[in-house]
């Protein structure tokens, strides 16, 4: 098998040439030494004729320093470099944007080490680091971890058990709204020039309401204008419908959720159905976002639509869609979307 020198480090190939000249010089042939190396034959004759100049010998074979600028930052320095970006805010170091950049990264290194860098060698640096740029994820400031790591480790885990001992479903419940005049995605043109894609002049909105389980069971309905408590009781109703098994509803903290009116309505139902309340602004942990998000990427918000009337139609037919597919999650709210399980109800 040949292999090419050029993959190894220096120190590596200076202790390969030097190994290969004692074998020479024991008895052994060229060919069959640097054939064991898998090199090419004719590099054992350079090495040979190297190492036999006078006032060198052996030591022609050693390793030199590399030729070029030498580093400008030090590798403990290149390391604090991904401490400062890694997971953190530009503006923990009393720099005024929110978002890491090339030209930000240089002003940090500059206002600590003293060491002024181009972005491009900043971006080079920060590729060398294993750092890339990226969308980042969207997060309140006013979430709490603890809450959110006892939800997930305490909370739901035993809403699954009280569910599973009563012989209950557990759904997750969600709203969202499509816009007659919102294009999401992107699409194909000629270079420099923009393609259009028609829509609505006026703001036309249709809202929507839903509750997805592990099992991939689909319940959604939609509704004109906003949510109050009064309205959220009869969806309620219409969801809890002809249902013989008893439903742990899992939603947010929206105001209209917690209302007495809603109270009242769930005390009525005399077990039949329960609430669970997420902690506050963490929206990741209900699985029903994500289908939401798997509608506007797939379906309404890439068609958009004429009238008010159409509008409801496509996300009417992309919920029917959503619910075809296969639905699973753990306490993590990790969902997956499968193809083919048509069990909406």
């Amino acid at each position: 098998m040949k292999r090419d020198g050029r993959t190894f480090d220096h120190q590596t190939l200076e202790a390969i040439r030097l190994m290969a000249i004692e074998r020479v010089r024991e008895g052994e042939r060229p060919a069959d030494v640097i054939a064991s190396y898998g090199f090419n034959r004719t590099t054992i004759y350079k090495w040979i004729n190297a190492a036999l100049k006078p006032g060198v010998g052996i030591n022609a074979l050693r390793s030199t320093p590399a030729t070029g600028r030498p580093p400008t930052l030090t590798p403990a320095q290149e390391r604090q470099v991904f401490r400062w970006v890694n997971g953190r805010d530009p503006r923990q170091y009393g720099l005024d944007f929110g978002l890491w950049t090339r030209a930000i990264v240089a002003q940090l290194i500059e206002k600590k080490f003293g060491v002024r860098l181009g972005t491009t060698a900043v971006g080079a640096l920060l590729a060398k680091l294993g750092l890339t740029p990226q969308k980042p994820l969207q997060r309140a400031y006013q979430r709490d971890p603890e809450a959110i790591e006892r939800w997930q480790h305490d909370t739901y885990p035993a809403i699954a058990r009280q569910a599973k001992a009563q012989g209950a479903e557990v759904f997750f419940w969600d709203e969202s709204g499509f816009r007659a005049d919102t294009v999401h995605g992107k699409t194909w043109g000629v270079r420099g020039q923009t393609p259009v894609v028609q829509r609505p002049g006026q703001r036309q909105s249709i809202s929507a309401a839903s509750a997805v389980n592990a099992k991939g069971a689909f319940w959604f309905c939609t509704y004109k204008g906003a949510l109050n408590a009064e309205f959220f009781v009869e969806l309620l109703k219409k969801m809890m419908r002809h249902r013989k098994k008893p439903v742990h509803l899992v939603l947010d903290s929206l105001p209209a959720h917690k209302k007495a009116l809603v109270r009242e309505y769930v005390d009525s139902t005399r077990g039949k159905l329960t609430l669970h309340f997420l902690p506050g602004y963490a929206p990741d942990l209900n699985p029903d976002e994500l289908v939401w998000s798997h509608v506007k990427r797939t379906g309404a918000a890439r068609r958009p639509c004429k009238r008010v009337k159409s509008c409801k139609s496509e996300s009417r037919r992309s919920s029917r869609m959503s619910g075809k597919s296969r639905v699973s999650f753990d306490h993590s709210s990790r969902l997956l979307l499968s193809p083919i399980f048509p069990t909406a109800e």
